[in-house]
């Protein structure tokens, strides 16, 4: 069913609205799927924080227009689904490498994020990207390192004193 003009306003506008948001995008052919698989696809992005969108080339072009994914234009050809991450940026990535695994219809076409446009062999790339908490737990343990050893250190007397009065008084005790 053919999208009137006012429906084609409507699409353009939420996909640039979704890709100024957006961390990541992932673009991947599609044709090999079916209904039910799709519906699946989509049920997963839902779940994992990714938009998921099928439209023409022409429309995602112009939704482009102005966000950091302008420089995937030349490479959007075919019948594509696009997958943004809206709320990880590897998540997207996640998604269409978890899925392509059980699905051969879904091969990734193009990656991008941070304005660069990738090859599809950069999706295992974006889908090895930590999720904000594997992140944050990354960075505390590297911020609570240097304390960790601070404290080892200062008591590090202490238990070498404390190891010399156990090993007298054992000594005492076997004479």
């Amino acid at each position: 069913m053919p999208l009137n003009l006012a429906q084609k306003k409507e699409l353009v506008a939420e996909l640039a609205e979704v890709a100024s948001k957006a961390h990541s995008l992932v673009a991947a052919e599609y044709a090999g799927l079916n209904v039910e698989q799709l519906t699946e696809l989509r049920k997963k992005a839902r779940t994992s924080g990714v938009f998921l969108k099928v439209a023409k080339n022409t429309l995602v072009r112009r939704a482009f227009n102005g966000t950091e994914y302008e420089c995937t234009q030349a490479q959007l050809s075919g019948p594509l689904l696009y997958a943004f991450s809206t709320e990880d940026p590897g998540a997207a990535g996640r998604l269409v490498k978890d899925f392509a695994k059980a699905n051969e219809g879904l091969k990734a076409k193009l990656v991008a994020i941070g304005g660069k446009a990738y090859p599809a062999s950069h999706v295992d790339v974006l889908a090895s990207l930590p999720t904000r908490d594997q992140a944050l737990s990354m960075l505390l343990s590297v911020l609570i390192q240097p304390a960790t050893m601070l404290v080892r250190v200062l008591a590090e007397p202490a238990v070498q004193t404390a190891r010399v009065i156990n090993a007298v008084g054992q000594q005492k005790q076997a004479a």
